[in-house]
């Protein structure tokens, strides 16, 4: 399906910006390697001839112009997002096109929302949070579990990882958001999101076979607390995580993820549950995939292709699931992913 429009990705030499090339490439669309760092956007353009390399410090808003003149879209993979999310955003409107970034810090994407909803829907540009496995892909498999439900009680992600090895953005990203917060944990619950020092607790939680039971850290929250209740009217939504990856993510001398085969993807494997409930009746959505990083890749691709092609259902700042056609979306994704709605 090769379409020759130009996509800028900032953050390009990055480990999910690297497959987010990759993937732009196979679709048949045209990268522009953009970043911080010119001598790493170098060194990757060496692998690819004939890609062109745009350097930009993320400070410097004509550096950003050059980055994406020309370009029809822009997927911004560099994070932390509380740096990099403003100014690349005030690029693309100034520039006329599509936003879309894989953020998975919560106060990033809050305060995308928060800053840019109204100059997005009066420009009728497009910006895309979070675009990525936290808050994206929870954001879909919710909306389709919702099905014809307009209203729900609560929601519930349960992330079950066979492990997590974090990379140096996942960890620089951690940092700033845990500083963000002084240290504090973070819920929604009643239709906002509350900071408090409660310790986590270890629930047990009924993973779709053959997963099965498994524990897992309560509301360990990601970016689905930001992007689900943006557009669906549930007022309670906690995300869960397997035990055993959210003590990797912990300690400090888990090392990086390492390539299993010839697309650089780790061995790492991860079933996510999404549980919609309403009174007494309970609809689920469950998808089953290989690493996470490397799975941001099609989701933010295939978001791009779609509203370059106008599939797409409103304009400004909105989540995955309030922008596109989520069932539809979610068959999109295959292989890469494989969904089963449970009504």
């Amino acid at each position: 399906m090769g379409s020759a429009q130009t996509v800028t990705v900032y953050g390009a030499y990055g480990h999910t910006g690297r497959f987010v090339v990759a993937h732009l490439r196979e679709r048949g669309f045209v990268p522009v390697l953009s970043g911080r760092d010119a001598g790493k956007l170098r060194e990757l353009a060496a692998t690819l001839p004939g890609v062109e390399v745009r350097p930009a410090p993320v400070d410097d808003p004509a550096a950003l112009d050059r980055a994406l003149a020309g370009a029809d879209a822009v997927i911004n993979s560099a994070g932390p997002f509380a740096t990099t999310a403003a100014p690349v955003i005030e690029a693309a409107l100034r520039a006329g096109i599509p936003y879309v970034d894989v953020a998975a810090e919560i106060e990033a994407n809050a305060d995308t929302f928060t800053h840019f909803a109204d100059r997005a829907r009066a420009a009728k540009a497009v910006i895309v949070p979070a675009m990525a496995f936290y808050g994206g892909l929870g954001d879909l498999l919710a909306t389709a579990a919702m099905g014809d439900w307009t209203t729900a009680d609560e929601a519930h992600i349960a992330y079950g990882l066979s492990g997590w090895h974090p990379t140096a953005g996942t960890r620089a990203a951690g940092e700033v958001s845990h500083g963000r917060r002084g240290g504090r944990r973070v819920r929604y619950t009643k239709g906002r999101l509350e900071y408090h020092d409660d310790q986590p607790t270890v629930l047990k939680w009924h993973f779709p076979e053959p997963m099965g039971i498994r524990d897992v850290m309560g509301e360990f929250t990601m970016a689905d607390v930001v992007t689900i209740p943006s557009h669906l009217a549930v007022p309670e939504v906690s995300t869960h995580m397997a035990s055993e990856a959210a003590r990797e993510l912990a300690a400090s001398d888990t090392p990086a993820p390492t390539a299993a085969d010839d697309d650089g993807r780790s061995d790492q494997t991860f079933l996510v549950d999404a549980v919609v409930r309403s009174g007494g009746t309970e609809r689920r959505a469950v998808a089953r995939g290989r690493d996470i990083y490397a799975v941001t890749a099609p989701l933010a691709v295939e978001a791009v292709h779609r509203i370059l092609t106008g599939r797409t259902r409103t304009v400004g700042v909105a989540s995955a699931g309030e922008i596109f056609d989520a069932p539809d979306f979610l068959r999109a994704l295959s292989p890469h992913i494989s969904v089963e709605l449970r009504p």
